[in-house]
């Protein structure tokens, strides 16, 4: 029982390993290349063009491998990968970004407007999935790709890169709730959890 009263109802994931393949719905997962090979489709395929571009070195502590949120932005994509290699774990959800034309063609849409001003469908709960990423490598996230992490061990602290623009969580910025209020469940919230 949450201190409100509402009931929180906890759906446990099964992680899937991240790879290329099972990853392609969301982004990319990229892996080391010989210095020599020309870019491709192995490489990152960016979109930074709506502002000015921020590389940094982000570091989290007090993390835990459950989630009851999840975020999108809707005009840039994000790489993230962690410095070392470590396990790291990405909850997700499928790019549900819709065009303002569609919004009015379809009147029965369940389309929501952000505070940003695109619209989306909010994502499903049957949707989620987690990932697990280790090694190096790094994800690309698709624009409008919908994510809750990096999740790791909350016991330890990691460093992580991040590739996405300079005012990215001041203007490009979406967070979904899983809430009563959403319709996804009758009392309270739901918080995703899985095992490493």
């Amino acid at each position: 029982m949450a201190s409100s009263g509402k009931t929180v109802e906890e759906i446990k994931l099964e992680t899937i390993e991240g790879t290329a393949e099972s990853f392609k719905e969301f982004g990319q997962v990229i892996g080391p290349t010989p210095d020599d090979e020309d870019f491709g489709p192995q490489d990152a395929q960016l979109v930074l063009s709506e502002g000015i571009p921020r590389l940094y070195i982000m570091t989290l502590d007090c993390r835990s491998l459950k989630f009851s949120s999840i975020t999108h932005h809707a005009r840039v994509t994000q790489c993230l990968g962690s410095i070392g290699g470590h396990v790291w774990y990405l909850g997700v959800a499928k790019p549900s970004l819709v065009e303002p034309d569609q919004v009015e063609a379809d009147k029965g849409s369940n389309a929501v407007q952000s505070h940003d001003g695109h619209f989306y469908i909010p994502p499903a709960i049957e949707d989620v999935r987690v990932f697990r990423f280790s090694g190096p490598k790094f994800v690309k996230l698709n624009m409008g790709t919908w994510h809750a992490g990096p999740l790791f061990n909350p016991q330890i602290k990691m460093d992580f890169y991040n590739l996405e623009l300079s005012n990215t969580h001041h203007v490009d910025q979406t967070t979904h709730y899983f809430r009563k209020d959403c319709g996804d469940v009758k009392n309270g919230k739901v918080m995703f959890t899985f095992a490493e």
